[in-house]
């Protein structure tokens, strides 16, 4: 059976999520339990209609820095976008909120979810990365900053490769400032086509602990062009 959440700041041991990786439902999305569910390997994704569900899958997708794969092709059109970090987090998670997904009705991005990630990035936990062309936001991705780990949450992209480009970019300043490992959540084949691998949920907590405890010092984030 699984644990609904109390006003209690606690979740159950990710080890014991059921078969699909639920652990958990109800709580809040208040930063505390946000940053503390990410600190735990665990993370939130539910429907408008769903009490919110925390999951911790097994196995976990993950990618390695210096696993990425930057194919040539690609390397060519970076040229073609401005690349920034946290200039427009709001308009970045809201149209990753809108953009369409292959196979699924609606999105996972609620109404709730926007606010609680907006809250995060005003505390310097949840950051975006943007695509320009002639100062249009074309693409980009949001996530949040746990120690040296960064977890991906979602992208979208309005221009070919927008996203990818975007997400390059991100791969190369974090191998710089020391990150341990991007947390891709679920698998999938997009992903894996860039590096990603799958490991068991055992190994990621136990990354994850050594990763978070990582001493940064002065926040690496920059506002503005990276």
């Amino acid at each position: 059976m699984i644990p609904k959440l109390t006003h209690h700041l606690a979740f159950p041991n990710p080890e014991s999520a059921a078969e699909e990786g639920i652990l958990a439902y109800g709580g809040d999305l208040s930063p505390s339990r946000l940053m503390m569910a990410y600190r735990s390997g665990i993370f939130p994704w539910y429907s408008v209609n769903d009490p919110i569900l925390w999951w911790s899958p097994d196995p976990r997708l993950i990618l390695e820095l210096d696993d990425f794969k930057l194919s040539r092709s690609l390397r060519k059109k970076i040229p073609q976008f401005e690349i920034c970090f946290d200039t427009a987090f709001s308009q970045v998670i809201r149209e990753c909120s809108s953009a369409p997904r292959r196979g699924q009705r609606g999105s996972w991005i609620v109404p709730e979810m926007i606010e609680a990630y907006e809250t995060l990035h005003a505390l310097g936990y949840a950051h975006s990365i943007e695509a320009y062309q002639n100062d249009i936001l074309v693409g980009g991705l949001y996530g949040v900053s746990v120690g040296g780990v960064f977890c991906g949450e979602s992208m979208f992209a309005k221009v070919s490769d927008a996203s990818k480009v975007a997400f390059a970019v991100l791969v190369e300043h974090l191998r710089a400032w020391g990150y341990d490992f991007i947390d891709c959540q679920v698998p999938t084949e997009h992903l894996k086509s860039l590096g990603a691998k799958e490991i068991s949920r055992k190994s990621f907590l136990e990354r994850l602990q050594l990763a978070s405890s990582d001493n940064f010092g002065e926040n690496p984030w920059r506002i503005g062009n990276i």
